[in-house]
């Protein structure tokens, strides 16, 4: 039977019922998995929490620990989880595959290829019905950094600071976030730009962005007119004016960041400075790492929330439910600058990858997963907006269908982020009420909802409850 057991902190949140019972725990004690943390795992691969979670088995949005305890998953191992721990039909689909066909590589056709190949694309508007497959986010993006370089002939690509597009030397260059710079030469040929972020930025407003939550922020714009943006495409041209040749090979931008807490820009803001981008002879690249898959509710990519067809999508994470697998989907004219000579990877598009791909594919559809985003997300937003009301350390709540941000500061007015010593400690009273949040922003100030898609409207009631007390919890303490 599962164990009952006792948080530190009391709710009144009522955990929603779960019929799954997990396996009894066999592996190592708790402080022998410690012991071979310290001594055989490399130390940059950090945890979190005082006393970081031992998980032993998850189902759908729940996962359990190795003393059975079930905890609610809204981070869904950092948005990678997209249609629940070990959803069956995916599950079914790799067992199936493991017993047939691991591994060929691609110097040979075999079916999973090509039919994963265009299911995939077939959810692509022309002319991106090219793809690339590849084994993580950090290599897609790479990979169309290469690509947008070779087929214009221009070497500078621009990148949003607060943005992260991944952690190999390549892609260092582009992602802006100090905790990931290490000092080593990196960035050649990458140039960043003023982030639009209508909270924290210097311009924003209460109509600028894409979501059911507004910033706090007063404005004068009038209908149809968007101050903050144009103050901000006016930045972005004044790097392209001073910063990089009269010709670019590209833009980067994810359509919500999303290691920076979600934040999104003004509306029309990508549009212009895609625009502005194509002008210059460059490509403009969608990083869908986060935001693909239906997760913004409204539609299945986040560029067409911006009314935008990129030039290159990079795609990772939810693409394969945990499955490491990612894409690069393009044009048929600029996949054939890669063509010219050899570029070859020995893993991407195996037969279980694009299994598994394809079965989280019909698993979204099947479930209603982005409809379910939509709905069940913007509730949580809305419910999450009380909470900013009734909360002075609660400075933004932002976000589209299930891709969500919680902006905490000292106070409103200010802006200035709460301290990460106090942010920890409210995501240590959530987790120990059984609430599993994410972290992220310039300053480790933001909690990042991104949870698998298959959770409920009681979930959100369950978590918002339990966020409250613990919001509470933190009002005591610092009285």
């Amino acid at each position: 039977r599962q164990q009952k057991w006792k948080s530190s902190v009391s709710t009144q949140a009522r955990m929603p019922p779960c019929d799954f019972v997990p396996e009894k725990y066999k592996s190592h004690p708790y402080e022998r998995m410690q012991k071979i943390r310290e001594q055989n795992i490399a130390p940059s691969l950090r945890t979190y929490y005082r006393k970081p979670l031992l998980l032993h088995q998850g189902h759908m949005q729940w996962l359990f620990d190795h003393e059975g305890r079930r905890y609610l998953d809204l981070f869904a191992g950092i948005v990678t989880v997209s249609v629940g721990h070990c959803h069956p039909k995916v599950t079914m689909a790799t067992q199936k595959q493991l017993a047939r066909l691991w591994h060929t590589t691609n110097i040979y056709m075999y079916p999973a290829i090509h039919e994963y190949a265009e299911k995939l694309t077939s959810l692509f508007p022309d002319p991106l019905k090219v793809v690339y497959l590849t084994n993580s986010g950090s290599e897609a993006n790479d990979l169309a950094m290469f690509m947008a370089r070779l087929h214009t002939h221009n070497f500078d690509i621009i990148a949003l600071r607060g943005g992260y597009h991944g952690g190999s030397p390549y892609t260092l260059g582009l992602t802006s976030l100090t905790p990931y710079k290490h000092g080593v030469a990196n960035g050649f040929g990458c140039t960043t730009t003023m982030l639009p972020d209508v909270f924290r930025g210097p311009w924003g407003g209460s109509h600028c962005r894409d979501s059911p939550v507004q910033t706090v922020r007063k404005c004068s714009c009038t209908e149809g007119a968007c101050l903050a943006k144009d103050q901000y495409i006016e930045q972005f041209k004044d790097t392209l004016n001073t910063s990089v040749p009269k010709t670019v090979a590209g833009f980067i931008a994810e359509p919500i960041q999303g290691v920076n807490g979600a934040v999104q820009y003004p509306r029309n803001f990508l549009k212009e400075a895609y625009q502005l981008i194509r002008e210059r002879g460059g490509l403009c690249i969608s990083d869908e790492v986060q935001t693909g898959f239906g997760r913004t509710g409204s539609h299945f990519w986040g560029f067409q929330t911006h009314g935008v067809v990129p030039d290159i999508v990079t795609l990772a994470k939810g693409i394969g439910n945990g499955f490491p697998m990612a894409a690069v989907v393009t044009t048929e004219e600029i996949a054939s600058s890669l063509a010219q000579n050899l570029h070859f990877n020995t893993f991407g598009g195996n037969p279980l990858a694009c299994v598994v791909g394809a079965a989280v594919l019909d698993a979204i559809e099947e479930d209603g997963l982005q409809k379910n985003s939509e709905v069940v997300g913007t509730y949580m937003l809305l419910e999450l907006a009380q909470l900013r009301d009734e909360f002075e350390i609660v400075g933004d709540v932002r976000g589209k269908g299930l891709m969500i941000g919680v902006e905490m500061v000292t106070d409103k007015d200010s802006r200035r982020p709460l301290p990460a010593e106090e942010v920890s400690q409210i995501m240590e009273d959530c987790k120990d009420m059984g609430v599993l949040l994410g972290r992220g922003g310039l300053y480790s100030q933001t909690f990042r909802i991104k949870p698998p898609m298959c959770i409920t409207k009681r979930d959100v009631d369950f978590s918002v409850e339990v966020f409250r007390t613990a919001l509470q919890k933190h009002v005591e303490r610092a009285a």
